[in-house]
């Protein structure tokens, strides 16, 4: 009775006032019809079409059939709806509007294919339709919407559920309000549009604990024999909009706004909220702005087409009433409404592309004043009508909305979103130059979104921090006996959890530092353009670490006499203390030393990780490499064969 678009709340009352053949029960078919009883007619035009002949009274049929499916799309049942246009087509209805209201029935359903036809036959007789247009847009998009899905999660909220319709949930403070037309609301009579019972407004409230607990009705004298619901709340959450329909006795069925007023726990029979001095038109789904200046709500005044959402300054009233314009508003509906904040607007449409029915939207003021509208993708839309949403807390993104996917009678159902915080992290270790953890080392990393993080190094080297998407950040890790290191990172902009993985690899200022991938030409000292990459790093270690001075050592194999070895070991360290002035490092920082073969390797754990069959604590002389084999010989000798820098001060200052 009250959801979209099975109530008249819902709804706002549209009259579709059809031409009547003769005959007193079609008469009073038609008569519901005009009045919004969908439920009531639907039933009426079923027997009237049952009793007539599928040969000689075709027309008749087809009129019937006609406007049997328009009671049945008023009230959300698009499987019956499109069943029934095109049984008024195969009857020969002659006007051409059917072929829309069949693509827009079976587009409700999720049979786009179908739906895509139906539309594209429609523009070719009139191709300037701009509710067509866009929903035929909506229809080709589809596919792609419910492919690339959204990382909402969106589960049925069954606790709140009845099994009729419950729907347009919103919070005021702890508190959950919705609409519901189970069967234990207040009033006895049920509604002619819905055949269920008229709306209540129910709550549901948490315990200490935080459970929710089952939903319960408003105290007070809010309810009544007729419809409630739909509220939205002051920002002080002492007053609330609501939406009222009264049934009349031979009267269209219209909405109104209300307002009703909480002493302690009761609220007040509702008030009326005069809009403006008119009985033709019907208002409904009220929204307050945080602000509490502006009451947004959704109308048949004249304005796009189809249901509007507008706005009236509470503050001001006289003269302040605005359709908020095309941008929101389309020939199709736009109803529930629902400010975030003064400037963030969540509704409903089914004017603007989407996956049937109606779509969830929501629009951004922008700084130019104009809105810009984005549909929430899937799974927070579905083929069927997704409406009525409502936000727990404004800084994240969950709360709860109303949709009536997959259920063919049309009730409406709460739901449940949550949008997940995104788990973008970088973790690592931190060691040595031998691949021992660096345990109680210091991390600092600064983003140039003005993040400043630190951690330190739990007992296995290892850390973790959490980061942004699309920051660059700077990372720096030390520890008491190693020097400094830096690494710098940008982060993917990709809208997914994300881990990355960086290690440290700090260098000891008490004992040497093996520096790989440093190559010299054959029996010669002259580096290797490979050996650049290698060399700007301990550039870069040097200028991050400003107070220290080194001594870069060169060390040969066993091959050559010691004269010889000696020599060309000083040339190579020579040769790369040259390439660190040259990069802008101060003489008297570095120091070159030629070992020859006069201090062979002592085999570390990460040597023996490389190399398993020299063992760990072994020393690499003359003596212990005769006793290997030929290939092992040269491991061991490629091992001696090494560049390694040692930390001689850590006190130098730069005049």
């Amino acid at each position: 009775m009250f959801s979209k678009p099975i109530n008249i709340i819902y709804i706002l009352c549209v009259a579709v006032m059809l031409g009547s053949c003769s005959g007193a029960k079609l008469k009073t078919a038609d008569e519901q019809m005009a009045r919004g009883e969908y439920f009531e007619a639907s039933k009426t035009y079923r027997k009237i079409y049952n009793k007539l002949k599928p040969r000689e009274q075709r027309a008749e049929r087809a009129e019937v059939a006609f406007k049997m499916a328009e009671c049945h799309r008023l009230l959300g049942q698009d499987a019956r709806a499109a069943a029934a246009y095109q049984n008024a087509l195969r009857y020969g209805y002659p006007d051409s509007s059917i072929v829309l209201r069949l693509a827009q029935a079976l587009h409700g359903q999720g049979q786009y294919a179908q739906a895509i036809k139906s539309y594209e036959e429609y523009l070719e007789k009139f191709p300037s339709d701009p509710l067509a247009e866009r929903s035929l847009a909506g229809a080709r998009k589809a596919a792609e919407i419910r492919k690339n899905k959204t990382r909402h999660v969106v589960r049925n909220a069954t606790l709140f559920n009845s099994r009729r319709s419950d729907f347009a949930p919103m919070f005021n403070g702890g508190i959950l309000y919705f609409t519901t037309t189970n069967e234990k609301v207040k009033g006895t009579g049920r509604s002619e549009i819905t055949g269920m019972k008229r709306g209540d407004i129910w709550m549901a409230r948490k315990d200490e604990q935080g459970v929710w607990q089952r939903p319960e009705p408003v105290e007070g004298e809010l309810n009544s024999e007729w419809d409630e619901g739909i509220c939205s709340f002051s920002p002080d959450g002492s007053t609330m909009y609501l939406t009222r329909a009264i049934r009349k006795p031979g009267a269209d069925t219209g909405t109104e706004l209300y307002t009703s007023t909480r002493s302690d726990a009761q609220w007040s029979a509702p008030v009326k909220f005069e809009v403006i001095p008119d009985t033709l038109s019907s208002y409904g789904h009220p929204a307050v702005s945080p602000s509490g200046e502006w009451l947004y709500f959704s109308s048949d005044m004249p304005g796009t087409g189809g249901k509007d959402i507008w706005r009236i300054n509470l503050r001001e009233r006289a003269g302040s009433l605005e359709n908020l314009g095309e941008a929101i508003n389309t020939p199709g509906d736009e109803v529930f409404p629902y400010m975030l904040t003064d400037s963030i607007m969540y509704f409903s449409s089914d004017g603007h592309p989407g996956l049937g029915g109606l779509d969830l939207f929501k629009a951004t003021l922008t700084p130019s004043g104009g809105w810009l509208v984005e549909n929430m993708g899937s799974p927070m839309n579905s083929e069927g009508d997704d409406f009525g949403i409502t936000f727990a807390d404004p800084s994240h993104e969950g709360g709860y909305f109303s949709s009536n996917r997959g259920d063919g009678r049309g009730y409406d159902h709460l739901y449940s979103f949550d949008l997940p915080d995104l788990k973008v992290t970088i973790s690592g270790w931190v060691v040595d130059k031998d691949d021992e953890p660096v345990p109680g080392a210091v991390i600092r990393i600064v983003g140039n979104d003005g993040s400043n993080q630190k951690a330190m190094a739990r007992n296995d080297g290892s850390f973790s921090f959490p980061l942004e998407r699309g920051v660059s950040y700077v990372m720096l890790a030390g520890a008491k006996g190693y020097l400094n290191a830096r690494q710098q990172f940008t982060s993917d902009t990709a809208e997914e959890d994300a881990e990355y993985g960086i290690d440290f690899v700090l260098a000891s200022v008490h004992k040497p530092n093996i520096v790989e991938n440093i190559f010299y030409d054959f029996d010669k000292a002259t580096l290797r353009p490979e050996s650049c990459l290698a060399l700007d790093s301990i550039a870069q270690m040097l200028r991050d670490n400003p107070n220290i001075t080194i001594e870069m050592a060169s060390h040969t194999d066993r091959h050559g006499s010691d004269e010889y070895n000696i020599g060309l070991s000083q040339r190579r360290a020579a040769s790369v203390v040259d390439y660190l002035i040259a990069a802008g490092i101060p003489a008297d920082r570095l120091q070159a030393q030629g070992y020859g073969e006069s201090r062979p390797k002592t085999v570390t754990k990460r040597i023996n990780k490389r190399y398993p069959q020299l063992p760990e604590g072994q020393v690499l002389d003359e003596a212990f490499i005769e006793t290997l084999e030929p290939e092992d010989q040269e491991a061991a000798d490629q091992v001696n064969r090494r560049t390694e820098f040692q930390v001689l001060t850590t006190d130098y200052e730069m005049y």
